[in-house]
């Protein structure tokens, strides 16, 4: 157990949060303390992370996607800190192009009220129960989502092949 002020190890750190929910997985290949939690989980697994006395990830560092257009998928991206024990933590998870929904983290951390209205604005995710879910950058009349990889927009140039 991390006193104050010192953090677990990585190993320690992940064997703690795969207990607490045995859905979640190491993400393979990761070079830090990354997880994948299943989208149904999301929502309680981060609250996991934020409350749980040895874990405190109280810093909603960022959140970002990409769009896996082979995969027919969204990756969900969330890096959390702990001030309290010193750790960061990413956490992945995946949904689906068709109906590309995940829940809101603005009850845990009032930030990621930004960060979801910016992944809606640019690749049209969803997220329940967000207080304000609009656009942030683009006009409200902007037709397609940017960031997605099938966009099109007769201004764009190609990229050569």
């Amino acid at each position: 157990m991390g006193a104050k002020g010192q953090s677990m190890d990585t190993k320690s750190l992940l064997a703690l949060v795969v207990s607490l929910h045995p859905t979640v997985q190491r993400r393979a290949n990761a070079d830090r303390l990354a997880i994948v939690v299943p989208v149904d989980d999301l929502l309680e697994v981060m609250k996991t992370l934020r409350d749980h006395q040895e874990l405190k990830f109280d810093l909603f560092v960022a959140h970002t996607a990409i769009d896996q257009i082979e995969a027919n998928r969204f990756e969900l991206v969330y890096i959390l800190s702990s001030t309290m024990h010193g750790n960061n933590i990413y956490v992945t998870a995946y949904i689906g192009r068709e109906n590309p929904v995940a829940p809101s983290m603005v009850a845990l951390w009032p930030i990621a009220e930004w960060q979801e209205r910016e992944a809606y604005d640019l690749l049209g995710l969803l997220y329940d129960n967000h207080p304000d879910l609009r656009r942030v950058f683009l006009e409200d009349d902007w037709i397609g989502f940017p960031l997605r990889k099938d966009y099109r927009d007769p201004y764009m140039l190609d990229l050569p092949k």
